[in-house]
């Protein structure tokens, strides 16, 4: 009899308890998505928070056989690379079109023509900010010419190094890899990862697989929506190890149409089709435009998204 009463009583008081239920449970998940939210669970882990409305733009310029990028976020500007010196009417006319005044930052991967030539154009069409470069000094007169307007607007040059961050707008860039001491001149090239929300960004310079390498021995996180294949598509870059980490949805290889370098070589293009990715290429599609919203990234001149 007792039993039946101690019975009775559970069933009584699990029943009193049932109408809280559902209020403790929704306790428990508001709770739970704001211990994702503080940490960084929701949207990737990114530390950039896109705000409404706000679009990060990454123009890939058709500068023929030469690298020259043109990213825009918040208000604010980076140029990667400007292109040979005949290049530097082609990016005078881009910044001016797309109303860029100020260039917050610059960054000359590394110092061979084909990536610098172009900036003094860039230098004369606006006011820049700060303008990183893996060296100083390098004997060339396209180089003599940047230092020259770097110069004219009271500006330095930056030698960053590896981890080093910066915002653009609500954009974070991270520096990964830039070693001034490299023998190779490819391999001094200062390697950006560009994060925005949920989307990401790779720009390779001419970094070749001893910068992969390294890279990937350290752990550093290069995964990333668009990747800017390496030194034009050269067949010294994009290995299969270093694609299996990237794992790109779109690859961008700025090339020229015809050229004596037989670039992009026919075993990188394998490679990046196994790896899934959208080959875009500058010798076929000119100027390239990526637009994010901090969740997925468009092509509107290409797809009309």
């Amino acid at each position: 009899m007792a039993a039946k009463k101690t019975g009775q009583h559970r069933e009584e008081k699990q029943k009193s308890m049932a109408p809280y239920s559902w209020l403790i449970a929704l306790v428990l998940i508001a709770l739970y998505g704001l211990y994702l939210l503080v940490s960084g669970g929701i949207g990737g882990g990114s530390s950039s928070a896109p705000t409404d409305g706000e679009e990060l733009r990454v123009l890939f310029i058709d500068v023929g056989q030469a690298d020259a990028a043109l990213v825009t976020c918040g208000g604010e500007s980076l140029l990667i690379d400007g292109g040979n010196v005949a290049d530097s009417s082609t990016v005078y006319t881009v910044l001016e079109k797309n109303g860029v005044t100020h260039l917050d930052y610059i960054v000359c991967t590394h110092a061979h023509e084909d990536h610098v030539g172009g900036l003094s154009g860039a230098l004369e069409a606006c006011t820049a900010g700060t303008v990183y470069c893996p060296v100083t000094d390098y004997d060339s007169k396209a180089f003599r010419n940047f230092l020259d307007r770097v110069a004219e607007q009271n500006c330095e040059l930056t030698v960053p190094k590896a981890g080093e961050t910066f915002a653009l707008g609500a954009a974070e860039v991270e520096i990964l890899a830039c070693d001034p001491e490299a023998e190779d001149t490819n391999n001094t090239s200062i390697v950006l990862r560009l994060a925005y929300g949920e989307t990401s960004f790779l720009f390779m310079a001419d970094a070749e697989t001893p910068v992969e390498r390294e890279l990937l021995d350290a752990g550093t996180d290069l995964s990333a929506t668009v990747l800017k294949v390496g030194h034009h598509g050269s067949g010294t870059s994009t290995s299969y190890r270093f694609l299996n980490e990237v794992m790109p949805a779109y690859a961008v290889i700025s090339v020229g149409k015809d050229n004596s370098y037989g670039h992009p070589d026919e075993a990188v293009l394998s490679r990046l089709e196994d790896a899934g990715a959208r080959i875009l290429r500058t010798d076929e599609l000119g100027d390239i435009l990526f637009v994010s919203d901090g969740r997925t990234v468009t092509l509107p001149q290409i797809d009309g998204t």
